[in-house]
């Protein structure tokens, strides 16, 4: 039967459904998930883009100006002093009646330099940062031996000028754990080896190097069991 307009009449097969949405293809890719925001620098890579961007500036404001290609061992040392004008650490000088005190009870007219430390720790990041961006190791100033004499000659004047010894940390030696073997002999004993400090002593005294303690166990415990017969009475 037509409808009274004239077309076919038809009937929608979800009439109580909305309208439909087209199917994805099964082609279509998952839409990618927003990208993570990268982890900000540790503090010794942001500590590390500083320096080397300060030593950039310091070759551009060079007289004569300077480029990294001509960059040398010597003009690593006079960038070394050029920061000793921005130092905290008090260096007293020879004449200085605090001259190797560690603690002086009053002030004094001795420069402020930078510290053996600040400077060492400054050149390891310059060298690392040298070979990240681009150059050889074999030309890197920052390991020039100059600048390792230069170092060292810091760390021996600023010692005796300020009475503290640089002592390289020792390195705490892990406790060795020595196993002791425990072998049975027999039932009477308990036979003990192993190494230990001190001499052994008897009777359970503490193990010697390479020596052996035989354990004697308790005596034994002897159990009588007493049984009684009745005999019948004669009759």
């Amino acid at each position: 039967m037509e409808s009274a307009s004239g077309g076919a009449a038809t009937s929608h097969p979800n009439t109580d459904e909305g309208p439909s949405t087209p199917l994805k293809s099964q082609n279509s890719q998952p839409e990618p998930a927003e990208a993570s925001s990268p982890a900000p620098p540790s503090r010794y890579e942001s500590q590390k883009r500083r320096d080397w961007n300060t030593f950039l500036q310091y070759l551009k404001n060079h007289k004569p100006p300077l480029t990294l290609a001509r960059c040398s061992g010597a003009h690593v040392i006079e960038f070394l002093k050029y920061l000793d004008q921005f130092g905290k650490t008090k260096v007293h000088v020879t004449g200085c009646p605090y001259f190797g005190h560690p603690n002086p009870p009053s002030p004094c007219a001795c420069p402020l330099m930078q510290a053996w430390g600040s400077l060492d720790a400054l050149i390891g990041r310059l060298r690392a940062a040298y070979e990240e961006n681009g150059g050889r190791p074999e030309s890197n100033p920052f390991g020039a031996r100059a600048v390792r004499i230069y170092l060292r000659e810091i760390k021996d004047g600023q010692a005796k000028a300020r009475g503290v010894p640089y002592e390289k940390k020792k390195k705490r030696k892990r406790p060795t754990v020595t196993a002791a073997s425990v072998s049975v002999i027999s039932n009477e004993g308990v036979e003990v080896s192993g190494g230990g400090s001190g001499g052994g002593a008897e009777g359970g005294g503490t193990v010697g190097d390479g020596g052996s303690v035989t354990i004697a166990p308790a005596a034994a415990a002897t159990v009588v069991t007493s049984t009684t017969v009745k005999t019948p009475l004669p009759s």
